[in-house]
């Protein structure tokens, strides 16, 4: 049988929404939904750019702690709120995946809060 390991940023959301920010199941990582809050103050920015940087390191992160990296994405997702955005997002993802290339998809869609611009998913494989 394959060890879980379920990962935790201490955000007070995967408590009450009872989910963890990733979970590693043998070789695979699977990163959940990740928002732009920076859990060090909780606060959220307000340009997009920003809100995808954050979202990128919370994932790196949650990546690390799970023994993997942002090198070992293979798929990720990427929705925002506003199409207009869809090109600040790509130019930030594409400065940390230019090289790693993952397979990815962005969707545009509400999000929970209105202050939430994106949000950002991955999956890692682990060679």
């Amino acid at each position: 049988m394959t060890e879980r390991l379920n990962i935790s940023t201490g955000s007070p959301f995967e408590a009450v929404a009872g989910y963890s920010r990733a979970v590693r199941m043998g070789d695979f990582v699977h990163v959940a939904g990740t928002t732009g809050y920076d859990y060090a103050t909780m606060t959220m920015p307000e340009d997009v750019t920003e809100q995808a940087r954050n979202c990128i390191e919370t994932i790196s992160k949650a990546l690390t702690d799970a023994g993997a990296s942002l090198e070992d994405v293979v798929r990720a997702r990427y929705y925002v709120t506003d199409q207009a955005d869809g090109d600040a997002v790509f130019r930030l993802v594409g400065s940390y995946f230019s090289e790693i290339r993952p397979a990815a998809t962005m969707i545009v869609c509400k999000l929970l809060n209105d202050d939430m611009k994106v949000e950002i998913e991955v999956t890692a494989q682990l060679a």
